[in-house]
């Protein structure tokens, strides 16, 4: 495994309870990395030989602002190309925002904004275009990330596709419970891919505050803390590992049928099919299933 990315998530926290968030983010969630944590990573990553970029997610990385731009400020000066993902909570007016991401500019190379109806009342929400505003003025390039509402996804797919801006919603997380309902659903067999993740060779993973390396939220390939990352990727082998073979070797449907699961008639999508399957075979893969957060279970 050749990592060129880490994607940290600083904490599980988050300001919002989006009905799509694939980590289960809220108020209430617990885990968030330290300064500590972060230089350990930002090591490892110098370590590899490989990895060229780092980005600061959530959650909400701006919980923690005094942690998250030091993170920064030391991942740039070591010659990493940046990025933050936020939801611009704390762009409540522009002057606010020039304040916020001041100490930042210079250090990014990314700032990405989620804002949509999931998020606040509409698509771009007025501290997204105060985020975007205060961005242009310190010459860090942003863009916004959207995704649709399940109907608004449904009539795309019948009259073209969703606009250039949005995505579709992926039914993992918290969505798996929340936005089933509202999607057509297709028969299991039929889900014999992993359409959004490249499982054999990723170019890059998330990582979250208890060292947990993800190849898709929920599924470890293993812990930095505990095994260095350039050991971690030299040791993958993706056919042999108990969720990636199968998934590998036939989607989430060969997940269903490699370990004889319960299922349903019909999901959602894909990743419906494959978070309900790993949801049940967390008991028999504790340390790959992991963690808790990413399964909506509370401490």
């Amino acid at each position: 495994m050749k990592l060129s990315g880490l994607h940290l998530l600083l904490t599980y926290q988050c300001t919002f309870e989006c009905d799509h968030c694939f980590a289960w983010g809220s108020p209430w969630q617990t885990g968030v990395m330290t300064l500590e944590n972060i230089r350990n990573i930002l090591r490892q990553a110098q370590d590899s030989g490989t990895v060229k970029s780092i980005y600061f997610e959530g959650g909400e990385p701006f919980l923690y602002y005094a942690v998250l731009l030091k993170g920064v400020q030391e991942a740039a000066q070591q010659g990493f190309q940046v990025g933050i993902v936020s939801n611009s909570y704390w762009a409540t007016d522009e002057q606010d925002a020039l304040e916020c991401l001041r100490p930042l500019a210079g250090c990014l190379s990314d700032l990405s904004i989620s804002s949509d109806l999931y998020h606040y009342s509409e698509k771009v929400s007025q501290q997204a275009r105060h985020a975007r505003a205060a961005a242009d003025k310190l010459g860090i390039p942003i863009g916004v990330i959207s995704i649709a509402r399940p109907e608004a996804a449904e009539a795309a797919s019948s009259s073209g596709q969703l606009p250039e801006s949005e995505s579709g919603v992926m039914y993992r997380g918290r969505a798996a419970e929340k936005l089933v309902a509202q999607a057509t659903h297709q028969p299991w067999e039929q889900f014999a891919e992993c359409p959004h993740e490249d499982l054999r060779e990723p170019g890059r993973v998330h990582v979250d505050p208890f060292g947990n390396l993800h190849i898709c939220q929920g599924i470890s390939v293993g812990n930095l803390f505990e095994v260095p990352l350039r050991e971690i990727c030299q040791a993958y082998h993706a056919d042999a590992h108990p969720i990636v073979g199968p998934l590998l070797a036939g989607g989430p449907a060969e997940l269903v049928r490699r370990y004889d699961l319960p299922h349903a008639v019909r999901y959602a999508d894909a990743c419906h099919l494959c978070y309900e399957a790993r949801r049940v075979l967390r008991e028999r893969f504790p340390n790959t299933l992991t963690p808790d957060q990413m399964y909506g279970v509370p401490e």
